[in-house]
């Protein structure tokens, strides 16, 4: 697979697996044993817990949609940059309660690893931080 190619799945994992919740295709685009990093420990190993994972993702905020993105595939390497808008409408975030819902704009990357053109890592690195002060969940001062 080139790096084009790889790209194409990771786009089309964001826009259709994320992006539509067609949580069906995660197992056309992702191998089974897929390692996702950005998880919790006990959610981050297998197709299923990228379900899972993305489920609750799309439950605590049903609008989110890219309004900047950017990508750049190396090899079996693709890495999406960009920000992120939605509602947040879960109680809490890792433990950290939140109101019922506010308006979170949040920068983030992600970071594919494929192998025969299916995601078998993945990693992300998000402002949760910045999401949370949003949120009124922490204070933003000292």
């Amino acid at each position: 697979m080139t790096s084009a190619d790889n790209k194409a799945v990771v786009r089309r994992f964001l826009d259709e697996v994320v992006g539509q919740g067609r949580f069906d295709l995660a197992d056309e685009l992702c191998a089974p044993d897929v390692v996702n990093h950005a998880a919790a420990p006990e959610r981050q190993h297998g197709v299923e817990n990228v379900k899972a994972v993305l489920g609750f993702s799309l439950a605590a905020q049903p609008d989110q949609r890219w309004v900047e993105r950017h990508f750049l595939a190396d090899g079996d390497l693709v890495v999406v940059y960009g920000r992120r808008d939605g509602t947040w409408q879960a109680p809490g975030f890792r433990g950290v309660p939140t109101p019922q819902s506010g308006k979170v704009s949040v920068e983030l990357a992600h970071m594919f690893r494929l192998r025969d053109g299916k995601i078998v890592e993945h990693w992300a690195v998000r402002d949760d931080l910045g999401m949370l002060q949003q949120l009124g969940a922490i204070s933003a001062g000292g």
